[in-house]
């Protein structure tokens, strides 16, 4: 299945049902670790049987297990980015080395996808989410964000800081873009489609957590992995309420 047609039908699923989006962090004992976003949407795949039928043609109904990096994608537009700003092309830098892994089925009503990538230092994950989103601004880039045209584009820049004692996830709220969403009727259309969809961030840390801010964190039995699921409306809306300070044991 070619790139693009694989992009159009995930964002497709994301836009029409609920899914589950979960944000994974692994931090090994060095400080380097890996980073993925997970898009379930295999509970409400059946609903949109039709629209993914009249989408996809007969590739709807095959199996399929899929991989490719956004390296490969963006050879296939260098033209297009070759127009864009030197600011946007070193933007789309960060995040060439994602890959993307998608398995569907049909039959299992599956639709799993996984964007990932390894980092030396978790600072390096600064606004690589919002970074995501500027794949709508390529040419021809409407339905490229295989997480969904709205993602990463939440009013807000997310930082990462971790230095063994403490860990922080923090979205800063960016006060010009709430404006600028207030003024957007798509704004009111993503908040109709996510509404019954979650996001989840669940981080695995080298050491035992001491506490959590988060009152409602689930902790893994060796107390390294910490679970905690919002409602994917405070994702969009409210950034600042998945902000929380993880503390270690000595």
């Amino acid at each position: 299945m070619k790139l693009y047609k694989l992009l159009s039908f995930s964002f497709l699923l994301a836009t029409l049902t609920s899914c589950t989006f979960t944000e994974n962090i692994t931090i090994n004992d060095n400080g380097t670790g890996k980073f993925s976003v997970d898009l379930d949407g295999s509970s409400m795949m059946a609903m949109a049987g039709d629209q993914l039928g009249q989408q996809m043609g007969a590739d709807a109904k095959k199996d399929m297990d899929s991989t490719f990096t956004f390296k490969q994608l963006f050879e296939e537009k260098k033209d297009s980015i070759a127009k864009l700003s030197p600011e946007m092309q070193k933007e789309l830098k960060k995040i060439e080395n994602f890959v993307v892994h998608t398995k569907m089925s049909s039959e299992k009503k599956e639709f799993l996808m996984t964007l990932s990538t390894d980092f030396k230092k978790v600072n390096e994950m600064q606004d690589i989410l919002q970074t995501i989103s500027t794949l709508q601004k390529l040419e021809g880039g409407t339905g490229m964000n295989p997480l969904g045209s709205n993602f990463g584009d939440n009013k807000s820049k997310l930082n990462y800081t971790y230095d063994g004692k403490k860990f922080t996830r923090k979205a800063i709220i960016d006060k010009q873009k709430i404006t600028e969403k207030a003024n957007d009727s798509a704004a009111d259309m993503s908040k109709m489609i996510f509404a019954s969809s979650n996001y989840v961030v669940k981080y695995h840390f080298p050491k035992k957590i001491k506490k959590v801010s988060n009152p409602n964190a689930l902790f893994s039995e060796d107390r390294k992995t910490i679970t905690i699921q919002y409602p994917f409306t405070d994702y969009m809306e409210n950034p600042d309420k998945l902000n929380f300070d993880v503390e270690f044991e000595k």
